[in-house]
């Protein structure tokens, strides 16, 4: 992620590329063209859960396509509901009213990529892929003798003067220190 996209992210402004990226993957995946804008597209919640019975067949038993605003909301909590079982953090969930009222698109389109990123755990999905893959763990072994090696430096964080002392340095007035009062 650029730096760019990072001080969007945290403004909460919109990021076309990416909504371009995500919307293309989740067109991709359901083999459907989006029949309005991004935000319009997916306010309703119908694609998000057509979008996660692709990604894990019968976890959404029944999506509402029909009814008032109840309804939708209700799609929208069934998505993430079902994503965050899928795998993805809950942190990385907008709240139902970012996309219902379309508060912060950005947080949407965060959530996708966090959908995305949760499908390389999947074995059986076979992508395509949305964004890049999770770090992985690189655990690493050390010796006993190559723990101790390291007790006797001073690490950098605690700093370095080189060798300088403050002998010969007279900044401002001296201090009297007076004995006895």
């Amino acid at each position: 992620m650029t730096f760019m996209n990072q001080l969007n992210e945290i403004a909460g402004k919109r990021v076309p590329e990416e909504e371009a990226e995500a919307q293309n993957w989740i067109e991709t995946l359901l083999g459907e063209k989006f029949p309005d804008n991004f935000e319009n597209s997916l306010r309703n919640g119908i694609l998000l859960c057509k979008l996660m019975n692709r990604l894990h067949p019968g976890i959404i038993q029944k999506i509402n396509v029909s009814g008032g605003d109840y309804k939708m909301m209700d799609n929208i909590s069934q998505f993430q509901r079902a994503a965050q079982y899928y795998g993805v953090p809950e942190v990385d969930l907008f709240n139902a009213n970012d996309l219902f009222e379309q508060k912060n698109i950005n947080l949407v389109t965060q959530t996708i990529f966090a959908l995305g990123r949760a499908c390389y755990k999947h074995p059986e999905f076979k992508g395509p892929y949305l964004g890049p893959p999770p770090a992985t763990e690189n655990r690493r072994e050390f010796t006993e003798k190559q723990l101790r090696a390291g007790e006797g430096m001073i690490g950098l964080q605690a700093g370095t003067n080189k060798g300088a002392t403050q002998t010969g340095q007279n900044f401002g007035a001296g201090r009297k220190i007076i004995l006895g009062k």
